[in-house]
């Protein structure tokens, strides 16, 4: 779909291809098929529920990669095989560490609110890392480190778009750092899902999921992240009548694997 308009495709899980301004991004890549584990790591794993909608030979030629964390469901032993060595990963200092021992050279760890730019004539994106975190308390140690990324494109030195893709975080009060740092945003990829293990909820289920809407006011919302594993406890309706519940629905965009939408009303 060549456009000038950003666009993601939903691939599934927290997967999605990003066209913003002539570049293409990668997020948290999850190509296992259905019935196929996932590793979520402390001998934890999980089954996939459904089909990625792409393949990596059937994906874009692509830009870089944004990885929120380095969980099984986020960056799979597919991914580690047969995405390109030399793709630039953007992600959290300790996931670099370990990609780079599995030999993607270009990985690269952004600490919470440094930036990574890319140019193309006088287009930059840039992505920046925000706060995150994907479980409650002191569980949050035993967890992968997680990163939100603001991406950011500028031409001719004017700010033409801005996405923030949420990552497997929970609604907390770093988080509201964020829209004051970032204000106009204009969508937002929010991860959903309503993970729960052993009772405890470790990604945003509806209710923290519509008051991030809140929080970060972004002009569209487009929910992933919420059907793909059986971990996932809070089934996608339950978000969208939320929404509708506190007014929001209006601005917020739902998508099937497969298909494509644009990022902007």
């Amino acid at each position: 779909m060549e456009t000038d308009q950003p666009n993601v495709t939903f691939i599934g899980t927290a997967t999605t291809v990003l066209r913003i301004g002539g570049f293409t991004l990668l997020t948290d890549p999850n190509f296992l098929h259905r019935g196929q584990r996932a590793y979520l790591g402390k001998g934890l794993w999980s089954r996939r529920s459904t089909e990625p909608a792409l393949t990596i030979p059937e994906l874009p030629a692509l830009d870089a990669v944004v990885l929120s964390h380095l969980h099984g469901d986020h960056f799979d032993r597919v991914a580690r095989k047969g995405l390109d060595r030399e793709l630039p990963i953007i992600t959290t200092p300790a996931a670099e560490r370990k990609l780079r021992k599995w030999g993607f050279r270009a990985a690269e760890g952004l600490p919470t609110w440094r930036s990574r730019e890319f140019s193309r004539g006088s287009s930059i994106l840039r992505l920046t890392s925000l706060p995150g975190q994907h479980g409650p308390g002191a569980l949050d140690r035993l967890l992968p480190d997680v990163m939100g990324t603001m991406i950011d494109l500028d031409r001719d030195g004017t700010r033409q778009f801005r996405l923030y893709v949420t990552g497997d975080t929970l609604r907390r009060p770093q988080l509201a750092e964020i829209p004051q740092r970032f204000p106009d945003i204009d969508a937002m990829l929010i991860h959903l899902g309503g993970t729960r293990i052993a009772g405890i909820l470790l990604t945003m289920d509806a209710k923290q999921g519509a008051d991030l809407v809140e929080l970060i006011r972004p002009k569209l919302t487009v929910p992933i992240h919420y059907d793909d594993y059986p971990l996932f406890r809070s089934p996608l309706r339950h978000f969208v009548e939320e929404a509708k519940r506190r007014g929001l629905v209006s601005g917020v965009r739902t998508i099937l694997r497969g298909e494509t939408v644009p990022l902007t009303g």
